[in-house]
């Protein structure tokens, strides 16, 4: 390790070698648009956007979870694999400097999906004792995909489910569409044939209809929106205000998102909730269920583990289980992770490929071991 790394890189280094990963660099150049398309509107804008002598648009690494599934897609290996690693990222920040150290684990290709998940869980936890020993920590859990199995059981169209997907872990986001939801706003004026066309979902028609209206004026299908695109939107945004829920499912969906609750008891709460809604959450709940088991093997607390139904993380590759530990009474995290079951086949990959991981901010931990003055 270099003089530019904090004090505890070595400790942390040694425990990633201990747990059984494959310590990887990736490079500080890396393509932008992965990050612009799946990386979450919070991570988007702090982002440092350079070019190349091609016109390819790059940026400084902001972050090593979509690049070290990128090396791993290029390099071919195979799975079940763990890699672990330690180096600086670079984005816009409103505390503290734009370069700063983050450390983490990916964990590729396991198919017991709980287990994995108890796993990074533990593998976080583990480090911050080692780095932290006196400070009390706090973990809060949320489920992406508990979140949707909700919405799914409720009857909510596709669009909706989308829309309140994307605002899962921003309160403010949830809150906008919740009201929406509750009070949906009047349908805009669209001219004869459009609203013909919307009215009908008719997508493959709309999409014709506007690319024959772009050529007319003179307009490039390349140079914006694509026609399809815009056609897909247009029939959401109708249908997101054609629906309201009725009293009983909207308070039930609050009632879901009041959920908060120690995790060694978060199990029979939302079986609770599902019964006295009427909902069945099948697979979801039942994987929850495994995940909880799993994670109290490991030896954790899971009377001091936190569930909270209305917690996400602002990235949206997210699709399951996402997590945070902060110091106790700390309000910023000192971990963040979860699961991203599909962010590897949009990267393209050929197969499915599974994954769970975290990161760590490892310049907030340095400021909780610096002596009292």
């Amino acid at each position: 390790m270099t003089s530019r790394y904090p004090a505890i890189a070595a400790d942390v280094a040694k425990l990633f070698a201990a747990r059984d990963t494959h310590a990887v660099e990736v490079a500080v150049l890396q393509p932008a648009d992965p990050f612009l398309d799946m990386a979450g509107e919070d991570l988007r804008r702090r982002i440092f956007l350079t070019e190349s002598e091609t016109g390819k648009t790059l940026c400084l690494r902001p972050e090593f979870t979509i690049p070290v599934c990128l090396d791993h897609i290029a390099s071919q290996v195979g799975t079940p694999r763990r890699y672990s690693y330690l180096g600086e990222v670079f984005r816009q920040r409103r505390e503290g400097g734009n370069e700063f150290f983050q450390a983490g684990i990916e964990d590729l290709g396991d198919r017991d999906t709980a287990a994995a998940d108890a796993r990074s869980l533990a593998d976080a936890h583990a480090l911050l004792s080692l780095v932290l020993p006196s400070v009390p920590l706090a973990i809060t859990l949320g489920d992406q995909t508990l979140f949707e199995a909700v919405l799914a059981a409720l009857g909510l169209p596709r669009g909706w489910r989308m829309r309140l997907a994307r605002a899962f872990g921003s309160a403010s986001m949830l809150e906008a569409a919740l009201a929406d939801l509750a009070n949906p706003p009047r349908n805009s004026q669209l001219s004869g044939p459009v609203a013909l066309l919307v009215l009908d979902s008719d997508t493959d028609g709309l999409a014709a209809y506007i690319a024959a209206g772009m050529e007319e004026a003179g307009l490039s299908a390349s140079s914006g929106r694509a026609p399809a695109d815009i056609a897909r939107r247009l029939i959401e945004k109708a249908q997101l205000r054609s629906v309201r829920l009725s009293d009983e499912a909207f308070s039930a969906l609050k009632g879901f998102l009041e959920i908060d609750v120690a995790l060694g008891g978060a199990t029979e709460a939302l079986e609770k909730f599902a019964a006295a809604a009427g909902l069945s959450l099948g697979a979801a709940l039942e994987n929850f269920a495994a995940r909880a088991e799993a994670i109290a093997a490991h030896g954790l607390p899971v009377e001091k583990i936190r569930y909270d139904a209305a917690f996400g993380r602002p990235l949206d590759y997210y699709t399951g289980l996402v997590f945070e530990i902060a110091a106790q009474g700390g309000d910023r995290p000192l971990v963040g992770g979860g699961r991203y079951d599909r962010l590897l086949t949009l990267l393209g990959a050929k197969k499915p490929i599974p994954g769970v991981g975290f990161s760590v901010w490892l310049d907030r931990i340095e400021a909780l071991r610096e002596p009292t003055r």
